[in-house]
């Protein structure tokens, strides 16, 4: 940890909306190198944080931090590790820099490796559903988890090239299925390696579960902070949050608006943070990164079903 790779994103930002002080408890979900968990332990408060990749659970307990609580587990699932309301919860959604920089994990098409991209390494990799998946079921993955307009020729050739073993492999099928010329701003094949690898990690389902649990384990007046990478996370935590603090559309007497009769789970919804240009000169990879941030109300959860 104290030679991380990973530069956290908006980490002055995360901490400033988590407010922590001596004593209390905050939840990291997605621990990675540790980026936030470090800033929050400076403030006294102490830590449970959770990460499902080994690599970043052996690297954390090797380090001994104290008053860090390291649980090896997917984020949905913490609620079984944490006995009593927290007074504030961070979730840093996507991979991680040091997943996507590790040629090995197979999260990159800028760098040859394995077709993998499972961040918990176990359950079937990428290259497993690639191989078997029908054409159509690759197709409908593209679209809705890349916005890739052309997904159906892409599932076209990825069939026809089967079996694909290597990163390298797919990014040069995808490459050559939609046309890619050295000047091209964007690598075709980003929008294909981001969408099989949320359908591999059930990335939307998790986030979906996440955000249920901390609606369920933050106590009155703690702290919600949700960094996102992409348009389909931030839009299910925009919703999340204005359904969940009564912000809906306003209704009519044919259709009263939704969520009226319910308790606002959620108040002093802030709106989406995005890093300035210190940071972005810093980190480029924070350009795409959104925070979103909320105060947990005295309200009941919900417990009702986070759309994905």
């Amino acid at each position: 940890m104290t030679d991380a790779p990973h530069i956290p994103v908006l980490l002055d930002e995360v901490v400033a909306a988590l407010a922590p002080a001596p004593g209390e408890v905050m939840v990291d979900a997605t621990f990675g190198a540790g980026g936030y968990t470090r800033a929050i332990l400076k403030t006294g408060a102490t830590v449970i944080a959770f990460d499902r990749d080994p690599d970043a659970i052996r690297e954390g307990r090797a380090a001994g931090i104290e008053g860090l609580t390291l649980v090896h587990s997917d984020f949905s699932a913490m609620e079984a590790a944490i006995d009593a309301p927290v007074d504030g919860l961070t979730m840093d959604i996507g991979v991680s820099s040091m997943q996507l920089d590790q040629a090995e994990r197979g999260f990159s098409f800028q760098s040859d490796g394995p077709l993998d991209m499972r961040m918990a390494q176990d359950g079937p990799s990428a290259a497993d559903f690639l191989n078997t998946a029908d054409e159509e079921v690759i197709a409908d993955v593209l679209y809705q988890y890349g916005d890739e307009p052309k997904s159906r020729r892409v599932a076209r050739a990825i069939v026809a090239a089967r079996p694909l073993t290597r990163t390298g492999e797919l990014a040069a099928v995808v490459r050559k299925a939609l046309g890619h010329r050295p000047h091209d701003k964007k690598d075709p094949a980003t929008r294909t390696f981001q969408a099989i690898r949320i359908h591999v990690n059930r990335e939307l389902g998790e986030l979906a579960d996440g955000l249920a649990a901390a609606e369920r384990l933050l106590k009155p007046g703690g702290r919600l902070a949700v960094v996102t990478f992409h348009s389909l996370e931030d839009r299910m935590v925009k919703r999340f949050l204005r359904e969940r603090s009564g912000n809906t559309p306003g209704g009519s007497r044919h259709l009263p608006q939704a969520g009226a009769t319910r308790a606002p789970s959620f108040a002093t919804v802030g709106r989406g943070i995005r890093a300035g240009e210190a940071e972005l000169a810093r980190n480029p990879r924070a350009r795409s990164a959104t925070l979103r941030t909320a105060i947990r109300t005295a309200a009941p959860a919900w417990n009702e079903e986070v759309t994905a």
